[in-house]
């Protein structure tokens, strides 16, 4: 190049590759920073591997259920259906993004937003038997949060020993 072999980039730093790990999590799940640190925070205190933990609680947020459950086309869409009041738990109107479910709740779409077009274009052709911890019901477009799942399960292309790595510094 024009300014010769002295500005090529270095070779990133160990730090440099567990920010980019953190950034990455953050931006496939859609949180800010203070959010994502609460989580983490949240995982190092349950028992068990703090970067499996980690992502159990992200895969249990209820705005990444609508989006595994195929009823909004991404993370942010979805997160807006639940803040925007088309997302019900177990019959009752949850508004709250970052609501955790617990096992055998069930996430339906709101009785008068099921003729929404957004919803059902990202229901239509959606395949529903690709996550073992969630159980879809064509019928009444609600979905059953079986189970937390395991890492093996998540297909999220995340290293999250990478992440507790540069929080436990």
């Amino acid at each position: 190049g024009q300014h010769g072999a002295a500005r090529k980039r270095k070779k990133v730093s160990e730090y440099g590759v567990q920010l980019n790990e953190k950034q990455k999590a953050k931006m496939i799940y859609g949180l800010l920073e203070k959010q994502f640190s609460l989580t983490y925070k949240k995982a190092a205190r349950l028992g068990g591997i703090t970067g499996e933990n980690l992502l159990k609680l992200l895969e249990c947020r209820l705005d990444n259920v609508v989006y595994r459950l195929g009823i909004a086309p991404t993370r942010a869409a979805a997160r807006q259906l639940v803040s925007h009041k088309h997302i019900t738990v177990d019959g009752k109107v949850v508004n709250i993004p970052s609501y955790s479910l617990k096992q055998g709740q069930v996430v339906a779409v709101r009785e008068r937003d099921k003729s929404m077009l957004v919803i059902n274009e990202s229901l239509n052709g959606f395949n529903h038997s690709k996550y073992p911890w969630l159980e879809w019901n064509e019928a009444n477009m609600a979905g059953t949060y079986l189970h937390t799942p395991e890492r093996a399960d998540i297909p999220e292309n995340i290293k999250e020993q990478l992440i507790v790595e540069l929080y436990s510094k």
